[in-house]
């Protein structure tokens, strides 16, 4: 079994463990509540926690779980919010927030709201931001985008989890309950994802993408990342830039490079004129089917279908929800 594959699974029993734990704690001794009918609305600032959010809360009745609808954008910096959005949080008794500067947008409305908020980033180690500032915003220090790596995707469920319980521990079992069905998920992303990359992760040069979102899914599966430009309509890659791509493009003879799926790809499509390289999407999960958690396995491992068989130049790799072949690599 390979050192990082293992620390991953080490990291999954760890959690568990000690999320068996709390819930045991909280659940351990509360008196019986007088009858009441239970209701609780949660609110989930982006759709990767609005994913693990319904997973967790699937076995509790009477409570509700939106999500703002931010998946229409492929960078928060730039959100604003509706009025469908400010009625959501006016009505919440929980909001899940992502933190590490992902949702500066939100931040007035939290002030004046009552509800509880629990940020999915405690705990989590951080990487810096790779683009500080662009386009004349600052995108902080921090790269807020660690959903995209499934360990780190593991913590982010478990303070939602922890947030959840502590919010409604007469609950807390209940919410626990869905956990499961998470790490089932995450696992399978990990697994399947180095079980693909073990005969070919030397295939895969460098990779370039034209959003600057995907360091944490590189670090996770241990990609090289070569450059990472933050681009999106109205806000194009700078002259400077493209020449730097470009020449990274011919220096490394990359034969793929990727946009993401909410972006633009008019510069990435000029540079592949120019160089003769092809051009994917990925997907940074900022939207997808309603409350489906194979949505964030079909998001992780389409990812790393499209890279693979983009470097490949043809299909090469494809990924089944019921593959178990990668649980060798365990042993």
């Amino acid at each position: 079994m390979s050192r990082k594959i293992g620390a991953v699974f080490a990291s999954l029993l760890t959690l568990t463990f000690a999320a068996a734990i709390l819930l045991r704690v909280l659940t351990g001794g509360i008196a019986a509540a007088p009858a009441q009918e239970h209701k609780l609305t949660v609110v989930a600032a982006t759709y990767p926690i609005y994913l693990f959010t319904c997973a967790l809360t699937e076995d509790v009745d009477n409570i509700t779980v939106e999500r703002l609808d931010t998946g229409s954008v492929s960078c928060l910096h730039d959100y604003t919010l509706s009025m469908r959005d400010m009625q959501k949080i006016e009505s919440a008794d929980l909001i899940a927030v992502n933190g590490a500067g992902l949702e500066e947008f939100l931040e007035h409305a939290l002030e004046t709201s009552d509800a509880q908020i629990v940020d999915c980033s405690q705990g989590i180690a951080l990487l810096e931001s790779l683009s500080h500032d662009h386009d004349g915003h600052d995108h902080g220090h921090w790269d807020p985008h660690y959903w995209m790596d499934p360990n780190r995707a593991l913590q982010m469920a478990n303070n939602l989890m922890i947030g959840l319980a502590q919010a409604d521990s007469e609950y807390a079992e209940e919410y626990g309950a869905g956990w499961n069905d998470i790490v089932e998920v995450l696992c399978r992303c990990s697994g399947q994802g180095y079980h693909a990359l073990k005969d070919r992760r030397d295939e895969v040069s460098g990779l370039i993408t034209f959003h600057d979102g995907f360091q944490y899914f590189a670090d996770a599966f241990g990609l090289p990342l070569l450059a990472s430009i933050e681009e999106e309509a109205g806000s194009e890659a700078s002259a400077h830039e493209i020449v730097e791509i470009t020449e990274l493009v011919k220096e490394h003879g990359i034969p793929a490079i990727f946009t993401e799926v909410n972006g633009s790809d008019a510069t990435a499509r000029a540079i592949a004129r120019e160089t003769g390289c092809r051009v994917a999407q990925l997907n940074m999960l900022m939207d997808g089917p309603e409350g489906d958690l194979e949505a964030y396995y079909t998001g992780i491992t389409g990812n790393l279908a499209a890279i693979l068989n983009g470097f490949a130049g043809e299909e090469v790799v494809s990924f089944d929800a019921e593959d178990q072949t990668w649980k060798a690599d365990l042993r």
